[in-house]
């Protein structure tokens, strides 16, 4: 299934699929696989400008980049936190001391980071948080939980979302501070076990976690404004090549159909073209809004309205066209072993998280609602 690109220079994308024939290697342990990327000049393309990056890449480069590893068998990253949340944000927000601390090693690939942000109890709604920082001679210490955090199991920094002024409400009085994760007694992260058998979300307690007072990105009680710069950083390059993965996924989905003759039925046949045709949609909205800025408040909740619900109705046909055998696993279940699942059982059952992680569906259209089309404000419950 062609999915299409836009115009970029050939000769850019012809070696960056000569670099990644070379150089792949699928089964490559995640954090020198960074490293890889990084000495190869892979990591923070664009940022060349301020001395912090590597290539020099115009944004339709990094568009190509994005892409062919998308379609490549390169593994996952696990520097991408860094290198497309906190990096923009840094150059955004940071003082020069921190983006020259904390950006040459992201782009070496040598310092990985996590999001913290969610927290039990407060769910989507990031106004909620309750995580505290408290002020010392030298810095911060920081006492709370945070939950859903991405490899934090993984991570050498946390960049967190706290409350620096003790009694202070909702978005009021936060700051974004930078966390080490090496911190024995003080940072503990206990993985989340999904039902898919992986562990890719983490629970993460910080009790008397120390933070340097250098580093507070923004200044002391801006860390709403910066949290909120982060979040629309999430749109962009990052977002086309998640669509490469999408639509790899629904070639495999159309291929099972017509493997089993489900592509016969005209209500699932309708139901594939329809999952082709929103595709093209996501694309299409996400290069309108490549480069967007903060004019667009509601930009990064419509992307996010459109590709939660999209992948988890895929994920739905993704069982759907196999019928019966869909329920069977690749390999004998048992008590004394973990269970084993294949590619569609996976789609299926991680697909469920779509609508909910990095904001639920209920809280995009809120956000939506009040930011773009200015509706009333939603009444916020009464804080305990």
């Amino acid at each position: 299934m062609e999915f299409g690109s836009v115009p970029e220079d050939e000769v850019f994308r012809g070696e960056v699929r000569e670099w990644l024939d070379a150089h792949v290697e699928p089964d490559a342990d995640r954090r020198s696989w960074e490293r890889t990327l990084g000495a190869a000049g892979w990591i923070g393309l664009g940022w060349a400008e301020g001395g912090y990056g590597n290539r020099t890449a115009t944004l339709t480069q990094q568009v190509a980049w994005a892409e062919e590893y998308a379609r490549s068998t390169a593994p996952p990253r696990s520097g991408h936190i860094g290198e497309n949340l906190l990096a923009p944000t840094l150059i955004a927000h940071g003082s020069s001391e921190q983006k020259a601390r904390f950006l040459p090693p992201v782009a070496a690939g040598e310092e990985l980071w996590c999001q913290g942000y969610s927290e039990p109890g407060a769910g989507s709604d990031l106004a909620g948080v309750r995580t505290a920082a408290v002020r010392e001679e030298d810095g911060y210490r920081v006492s709370g939980q945070k939950i859903w955090t991405s490899l934090a199991h993984e991570a050498d920094w946390c960049f967190v979302l706290a409350r620096t002024e003790p009694g202070s409400r909702r978005h009021h009085g936060l700051s974004f501070l930078l966390v080490p994760m090496d911190q024995p007694g003080r940072v503990e992260v206990r993985p989340i076990r999904q039902m898919t058998g992986t562990s890719d979300f983490n629970e993460v307690f910080f009790d008397g976690a120390h933070a340097r007072a250098e580093h507070v990105v923004g200044g002391e009680g801006n860390g709403w404004r910066v949290a909120m710069s982060l979040l629309g950083f999430e749109r962009g390059v990052s977002t086309l090549a998640q669509q490469i993965g999408f639509a790899e996924e629904l070639g495999r989905v159309v291929r099972d159909a017509v493997r089993t003759g489900a592509v016969d039925d005209p209500v699932v046949r309708e139901r594939l073209v329809r999952q082709w045709a929103e595709l093209r949609v996501m694309r299409w909205n996400a290069l309108r809004t490549l480069g967007g800025t903060a004019a667009e408040p509601g930009a990064p909740s419509v992307a996010k309205l459109l590709w939660g619900g999209w992948h988890q109705r895929l994920g739905e046909l993704a069982v759907l066209v196999r019928g019966a055998a869909a329920s069977v696993g690749p390999a004998d279940w048992s008590a004394a072993a973990p269970y084993e699942l294949d590619a569609a059982q996976h789609l299926f059952l991680f697909s469920r998280a779509d609508t909910v992680y990095g904001g639920s569906d209920q809280v995009q259209r809120t956000i939506i609602a009040e930011r773009v089309l200015g509706l009333p404000r939603e009444p916020k419950g009464v804080e305990s």
